[in-house]
Order: structure tokens, then C-alpha cells, then sequence
């Protein structure tokens, strides 16, 4: 077995992943619950999500990430970013300590820093750990592919069951015509509607793209705004501020103040604790889960993925 194969790091989304599980899991209206009364739908449908993940991708070592609250030194430097986001429901609520107590019996690194994303703790792990190993991250945020390395290989998950689209440099270039510095740029120049900053009031992610194929980045925008049509030039002139703002607020931090070494985050679940944990939140039928672990695989599920997997043309 090769280092490559030896040395795979997955770094998971767990908000993002916490939020695709209870939203699939609750559009009919029932909520799964223990006998006494606590919400369990998402964390139920993150293990299933995380242990296809595990099976699909078999990693080495695993580490999960978490948002701290949302206030964060985006909310800082904009008031307005995010305040378009309705309150967590209240089924949620007790579920997020849950979801990291239910990690941490499986033997796995909870990471997370208040003040900080967990798509920073992401950024500022694969950073340093893709040194020493290749790095997967799962997700379901299109931002991370600004993340992709060499190295770095963003999962995104689709709708349904093992559906997945595997970014890499020539995947992320040959479906949107960029490089993972020019997803920031795009952002500062589109804005985005879901995190709420407006970037560029004007340009859309088609113009965005057009003025990066050319120019490949703000400054080159900028450097040659005497060039652009008058009614762009106008519109970058007149919000240069908020494109300033915009890009920062999308650029995902590579130096939070956090470290997690290889050895701290290797993959060796804990059966007997993971079962116990399952069993007190009522989860029996998750039990099987624990056994399907397949630790001596030593295919490649990079080389797997690509011809397996389709890769999403949305």
C-alpha cells in the first residue's frame, strides 16, 4: 500500500451535513424521537450520511467540524451577513450537542472555534494536514471548492443516496472555467444571496465569470477597468467598496488558531462505545453500521469515484 492510500484525511462538514439530515428527514412532518422525548432525526440521518461516506471513500483518518454560534467576525466586518437565515427549528436545537457526543464516541476529533466558520477550521486543517496526506472534504457548500489543492479534493453531496460529485483542479476547471482562487473573486464580484452580501449589484455569476476568463482576477479587473464596457465599469466604480468587502467575506481563513495532528484524528472507530451510544438514543436498526467497516481495503476510491461517479453539470 502506497503512502497515498495510507494517508487519507476526511475532513466533514458537520453543520452542513447535520442540516441535509434533518431537513431529509423531516419534509413529511415527523420527527424521529426517543421514547422520553428527544429529537433524533438528524443526528440518525448524519450517521447514515457519514458512514456512506466512510464506505465510499475509505479514509485513514477523520476529523469533524462545527460552527460555534453564529457570531463570527464576518457578522463583524458586515452586520448584514447571514441575517437572512431563519432560527434553527426547535427539533434541531438539542440535536447539535448531541450530533458531537455521538462523534466523539465513534473515536472522532470534534473541531471548532468560536469566532470562526467550520469552513475555516476546514480551510486551515486541509491547509496544513495536505503536507502529510491527501485530503478529502465533504460537504454540501460549493464554496469549499475554493479549498482545492493538489491535494485537496472537495466531495459534494447531491441528492440521494451515494451521490456524490469529486472536485479536483481539472474537474473544478473543466466544469466552471476556474481555478479555486478565482471561486473567491467570483463571489466578490456576485455576491451570494444565501449568506446575504450583495457584492457587485449588477454583475451577476455569468459576467463574474466572463471578466475572470479574462482578466483572472479583481485586481486584473481592475487594473484594466478603462477597458470594460461603460455600464460595468460604472457598476464596479460605484460598488468597489462592497466587492472589496464581498471577496473577503467569501475568502475561507487558512490560519485559525487550531491544529489537530495525524495522529490524534486516525480512523479506528470505537465499536463497543459507538454501539452503546446508538443503543441509549434508541438507534438499533444503526447498530449494522458498526460492522461494515471494511479496514483492509486498499483500492483507491479517488480512481473508484472518478469512473463511477457521475460529476454534477448543475
Amino acid at each position: 500500500m502506497n503512502d497515498e492510500i495510507k494517508k487519507r484525511v476526511l475532513l466533514v462538514d458537520g453543520m452542513a451535513i447535520l442540516f441535509r439530515a434533518f431537513y431529509a428527514t423531516s419534509y413529511s412532518g415527523y420527527i424521529r424521537k426517543t421514547s422520553y422525548g428527544l429529537p433524533t432525526n438528524a443526528v440518525y440521518g448524519f450517521i447514515q450520511y457519514f458512514f456512506d461516506a466512510i464506505n465510499t471513500f475509505n479514509p485513514t483518518h477523520v476529523i469533524c467540524c462545527w460552527d460555534m454560534g453564529s457570531s463570527t467576525f464576518r457578522n463583524e466586518n458586515y452586520s448584514e451577513y447571514k441575517q437572512n437565515r431563519a432560527e434553527a427549528p426547535l427539533e434541531l436545537l438539542p440535536q447539535f450537542d448531541l450530533v458531537k457526543e455521538v462523534v466523539a464516541e465513534m473515536g472522532i476529533p470534534n473541531i471548532g472555534l468560536v469566532g470562526y466558520e467550520a469552513d475555516d477550521c476546514i480551510g486551515t486543517l486541509s491547509n496544513s494536514l495536505q503536507n502529510d496526506s491527501e485530503v478529502f472534504i465533504l460537504t454540501g457548500d460549493h464554496d469549499m471548492l475554493q479549498l482545492i489543492t493538489e491535494r485537496v479534493k472537495v466531495i459534494i453531496m447531491k441528492k440521494g443516496k451515494l451521490n456524490y460529485s469529486i472536485y479536483d483542479l481539472e474537474t473544478l476547471y473543466s466544469e466552471k472555467q476556474l481555478t479555486p482562487l478565482q471561486i473567491i473573486d467570483l463571489k466578490g464580484f456576485m455576491g451570494d444571496t444565501a449568506d446575504n452580501y450583495p457584492g457587485v449589484k449588477g454583475i451577476g455569476e455569468k459576467t463574474a465569470q466572463k471578466l475572470l476568463a479574462e482578466y483572472k482576477s479583481i485586481e486584473g479587473c481592475l487594473e484594466n477597468i478603462e477597458l470594460l464596457p461603460k455600464s460595468i465599469k460604472n457598476k464596479i466604480k460605484e460598488n468597489l467598496e462592497m466587492l472589496h468587502l464581498s471577496r473577503d467575506l467569501a475568502r475561507i481563513r487558512l490560519d485559525v488558531p487550531i491544529e489537530c495532528e495525524l495522529h490524534e484524528c486516525i480512523w479506528d472507530l470505537r465499536r463497543e462505545a459507538a454501539t452503546k451510544k446508538f443503543m441509549e438514543l434508541e438507534f438499533g436498526g444503526l447498530t449494522k453500521l458498526l460492522g461494515e467497516i471494511d479496514d483492509s481495503s486498499t483500492e483507491d476510491p479517488f480512481v473508484i469515484m472518478t469512473s463511477e461517479v457521475a460529476v454534477s453539470k448543475s
